[in-house]
């Protein structure tokens, strides 16, 4: 099992900035998403941000022939969402907004539940239940600790709350490409797996679902859904192994307190 690519002081501070350019992506994204913006205008607003004001690359875009910028996973859709023209936000929708972002040669990868218009409370629950999930993996990293750790971590909080953890995706090792090792599972068993060093990074982002785990591929090829059409919801931060815990490179401003 390979661990990762150690990176020095250098080479976190330009992930700390790519990082920091990534957060202000969705900054700006959170003013245009809103009841009847098409997936696709997403898209391109992201686009025109991150090339243009940012002058970085959008990573996501031609990676493993990709053809866009970012993915867009409403409602029943874990992951991988497409955007769309014809698919406009309505109220009461739950999306993931998926971003990767390059600068000066290195990539971070963040994602954001929004919730449009008026959501229902279970709706609005499984978001805030996911976000926790998530941060129940983070701070379990620090060096000395296990991938197994954060697994367990999530996977003990989401099934607390009645939820279930999708195992076909995981987190993943992330630096100069946007898929390094480790693996980061979002289930686990205490003490097990490859451990934590300083210098490591790599990103936690847990799917949880309303219902069962099983997922299925739509024929697009890209789009994955739950299999019994409830909800799915998901979260994502790059983060940093420091000397003493973690450092979360993607923290956006509404999360600082």
């Amino acid at each position: 099992m390979a661990s990762g690519i150690l990176k020095n002081e250098n080479e976190l501070d330009l992930m700390r900035e790519s990082g920091r350019l990534l957060a202000s992506v969705f900054t700006y994204l959170d003013q245009h998403i809103k009841v009847g913006i098409s997936t696709m205008d997403i898209n391109d607003r992201v686009e025109d941000f991150i090339t243009n004001t940012l002058n970085a690359r959008p990573a996501s875009k031609g990676q493993y022939d990709f053809p866009f910028v970012l993915n867009t996973s409403i409602n029943d859709v874990v992951c991988h969402g497409i955007p769309s023209m014809t698919q406009l936000l309505k109220s009461g929708d739950i999306i993931n907004v998926d971003i990767t972002l390059e600068k000066n040669g290195f990539i971070t990868d963040s994602s954001k539940m929004y919730m449009v218009g008026d959501v229902s409370p279970l709706a609005q629950r499984l978001v805030d239940k996911t976000y926790e999930a998530m941060w129940q993996g983070i701070r379990a990293v620090k060096p000395g600790a296990t991938l197994g750790d954060i697994g367990y971590a999530i996977k003990k909080f989401a099934s607390s709350q009645g939820y279930s953890v999708v195992r076909e995706y995981c987190g993943h090792g992330i630096g100069q490409e946007m898929h390094e090792e480790p693996k980061v599972l979002h289930y686990g068993k205490p003490n097990s797996g490859i451990v934590l060093q300083e210098g490591m990074t790599f990103t936690i982002e847990p799917m949880i679902n309303q219902g069962e785990a099983k997922v299925k591929t739509k024929r697009d090829g890209w789009t994955v859904v739950t299999r019994d059409k409830k909800l799915s919801a998901q979260w994502e931060h790059t983060i940093a192994v420091t000397a003493d815990g973690y450092e979360v490179l993607t923290l956006r401003d509404e999360e600082r307190v």
